[in-house]
């Protein structure tokens, strides 16, 4: 962890460029700040191309995904999503007007104007709401600023970020490249609240206690006590069980607003036949 000035910077044991570059930018003041007129959230540092593509791969950006490139520098995460992973567009935006011609310049230049566009806007009052896909290289003190908003979004969305995480929201996955990392997270469904299921063995209640994509609770049929309830989603897909050990009866469904209901999992040993709705 380092901490600059009493602010913390970085979580990782990586310790990024950007973060660097931020301690500089703190350190001079002055003629600096004079000749900087823009109020910059975060200092631009480019992605290197193999994280740029470490980060599309991870989001498993294909045709039917629309990419938000938060703080998109001169584009060159939009421009690859679409050029190299046939994303259907992009939007970037940065509040830099210089780096929004750069990257609307190589947009125009690989040939993907018309699936790209890049705006000058505050990151902070963009519309998410049309993205399957959000990128991001910022600092863990915007990321924090943006989570409430991105966990807003619909369940199944796609978040990817290169150097810094979302603090207690654990990423569903990360990979190291180079010096950098990558961190991957699935907007989840919301699921806290109580639920009355039904299925094969009869009806019982949930309650259940939600902490991001992970959950658990109680389980509860006739004023019994059935045990613990422990899960974990990804999106709108869920996996839980009901009581512990080799008695646990194991569950996998998908979220659909109010209700659940039951899909065929993979491995055997999953109740079937079952469903349940939001009390």
């Amino acid at each position: 962890m380092s901490n600059f000035g009493g602010r913390l910077l970085y979580r990782s044991p990586i310790l990024g460029v950007r973060s660097i570059m931020l301690m500089l930018a703190l350190s001079f003041t002055g003629t600096a700040a004079a000749q900087t007129p823009l109020n910059l959230d975060v200092p631009f540092v480019p992605t290197r191309t193999e994280v740029v593509s470490r980060m599309l791969d991870m989001a498993q950006v294909g045709p039917s995904d629309f990419l938000i490139d938060l703080g998109s520098g001169d584009g060159r995460i939009p421009v690859a999503a679409v050029r190299d992973f046939g994303a259907k567009g992009a939007f970037g935006v940065d509040i830099d007007p210089d780096r929004v011609d750069e990257a609307r310049a190589s947009a125009q230049q690989e040939g993907v104007a018309d699936k790209v566009r890049f705006e000058v806007q505050d990151l902070f009052k963009t519309d998410l709401s049309g993205a399957s896909v959000i990128s991001m290289y910022l600092l863990p003190d915007v990321n924090l600023k943006l989570r409430s908003a991105i966990l807003g979004l619909a369940p199944g969305t796609r978040i990817v970020s290169h150097d810094f995480d979302m603090d207690d929201w654990e990423s569903d996955a990360h990979a190291d490249v180079g010096r950098s990392r990558v961190y991957f997270w699935v907007v989840p469904a919301r699921v806290d609240g109580k639920w009355r299921v039904s299925g094969p063995d009869g009806e019982m209640t949930l309650d259940i206690a939600q902490s991001f994509q992970k959950f658990d609770g109680r389980a509860m049929r006739d004023g019994r006590d059935m045990g613990p309830v422990s899960g974990r989603l990804r999106g709108s897909d869920l996996r839980f069980d009901v009581g512990e050990g080799a008695d646990a009866r194991r569950y996998a469904g998908r979220v659909q607003g109010d209700a659940m209901v039951a899909v065929a999992a993979a491995e055997p040993g999953f109740t079937q036949g079952w469903r349940a709705r939001r009390q």
